[in-house]
């Protein structure tokens, strides 16, 4: 049996990974779209680096693109398999998928418009809506802590990763011939003390670990502190500066969460009276209704709240923005305001429009919460770039640049640790470091090893680890 890492292999995008048993059966864990990767993304995301057609089974372990996005192209390259994930998992992979199709067809008309011009050859779509149907015909959800036969040789069981609703560690135990193997994979681990959803939870002793490291050299601010920063931020735009609160963030997970801090902020009477604050993307939208539909994910807090405000993530003042006309009238708006808008990395969607229209305006500020990857539009602005290319033209950055770094839904090198902590390190063959840049996970392989986990690996794209 072997392992190859297709993908999230010394970097944070694209989770793929390949198992391969010897009597040729082949399981791959995630098949995530790659983003942020400057010039190479295009390129990246049309090669998924192994034939589809002979892979058997695909383990979703979470919902999010850069896990799930690729997963058309999958059925598209010839996948007949089945996908296995939560519920919710199917549910957001639904409206994630078919908005990225919406994505790549508007990113690509406007692209396009550019080469003809050119004389260049066109850009064709990784995948259309066919594809996506067919994908989720595909799903099979399992909740967690099911011990699920996927065929003679294959057990896999699902336990709560507590980063986004239904967010799963993926366990596998596999038979082969008098030998029995154990291989796990954190998919993306949260926090013990997240703002909406339960802590991780420990799982049975493994034999091989792929363990995710986006923050494996730093520790968070405490949540609670969120609340408190993201007033002091409304403050100094709309009141002080007198500017729009332009806030990327990922529609599953991140818009959730602001939408929380924010009515708790209402129901303490503490937001600006009369200031409008609008999520603008169709998508988030929906998607908070699938995280509504799923209040068994939540920890003691937020179902505490939920005994006295049945709405945790709607309060006055707030609007869902439906239509490109009504994101246009944002534009031209001059009054404060704040918009929280898809993507996360501000590499697509609506809010990389508004970034466009307002970095020219030193009364703005544009406020990244949550992990960039550096060559994506948020990771140049975090990295302080006086000048970007957004659409192929270029901005200078007037507006200022801000990042909340409380509100991470990945769990930190504490969290990290502790996620292993349930292992016995003489019984660990071997720990894969995925899902994190390469000096990062450097670091916490020191830290693992000091630890006393002595093996410890950070894999290479497209290489391959025998797993005896």
């Amino acid at each position: 049996m072997n392992i190859t890492f297709h993908g999230a292999a010394q970097n944070v995008t694209g989770s793929k990974h390949l198992i391969h048993l010897s009597n040729g059966q082949k399981i791959l864990l995630d098949c995530g779209l790659y983003q942020g990767m400057g010039k190479e993304t295009n390129a990246l995301n049309r090669t998924l680096g192994f034939d589809a057609s002979t892979v058997n089974y695909l383990i979703l372990s979470h919902a999010h693109i850069d896990h799930s996005g690729l997963i058309p192209l999958l059925i598209a390259n010839g996948f007949r398999g089945t996908i296995f994930s939560t519920a919710a998992t199917r549910d957001l992979c639904k409206i994630l998928l078919l908005d990225s199709v919406k994505i790549q067809r508007s990113d690509l008309q406007y692209k396009n418009k550019k080469l003809a011009r050119r004389n260049l050859p066109l850009e064709e779509m990784l995948y259309d809506e066919e594809d996506v149907y067919q994908a989720l015909a595909s799903f099979h959800v399992l909740s967690y802590g099911e011990k699920y036969a996927v065929s003679p040789e294959i057990r896999l069981e699902l336990t709560d990763a507590g980063h986004i609703i239904g967010s799963a560690a993926v366990h596998l135990t596999i038979q082969e011939g008098e030998k029995t193997s154990r291989i796990s994979f954190s998919g993306d681990i949260g926090r013990y003390n997240d703002l909406l959803l339960r802590a991780p939870q420990t799982f049975d002793q493994t034999d091989y670990l792929l363990l995710e490291s986006t923050y494996g050299n730093r520790l968070h601010l405490g949540t609670g502190s969120s609340a408190n920063d993201l007033l002091e931020m409304i403050r100094h735009t709309c009141l002080k500066k007198r500017g729009k609160l332009i806030i990327p963030a990922f529609s599953v997970g991140r818009t959730q969460e602001l939408l929380f801090v924010l009515n708790k902020l209402d129901l303490q009477r503490l937001l600006p009276e009369g200031l409008p604050v609008y999520v603008d993307s169709p998508l988030s939208a929906k998607a908070t209704c699938i995280v509504a539909n799923y209040s068994e994910g939540y920890n003691e807090e937020v179902l505490e709240v939920l005994q006295v405000d049945e709405q945790p993530f709607h309060f006055e003042g707030l609007t869902f923005i439906e239509s490109v006309e009504e994101s246009m009238a944002l534009n031209s708006d001059p009054r404060p305001c704040v918009i929280i808008s898809a993507s996360g990395m501000a590499e697509a969607g609506r809010v990389k429009h508004h970034i466009k229209n307002n970095l020219s305006n030193p009364a703005n500020t544009i406020l990244m919460v949550g992990y960039c990857e550096p060559n994506s539009l948020g990771g140049r602005l975090i990295r302080g770039q006086q000048e970007v290319s957004i659409f192929g033209d270029w901005f200078k950055v007037k507006a200022e640049v801000r990042q909340l770094q409380s509100m991470s839904a990945h769990g930190d090198r504490n969290d990290l640790l502790r996620f292993v902590s349930s292992q016995d390190p003489k019984r660990l063959k071997g720990i894969f470091l995925v899902h994190g840049e390469y000096d990062v996970q450097q670091d916490l392989r020191k830290t693992l090893m000091e630890k006393g986990y002595p093996h410890v690996f950070i894999p290479a794209r497209h290489e391959t680890f025998v797993l005896d």
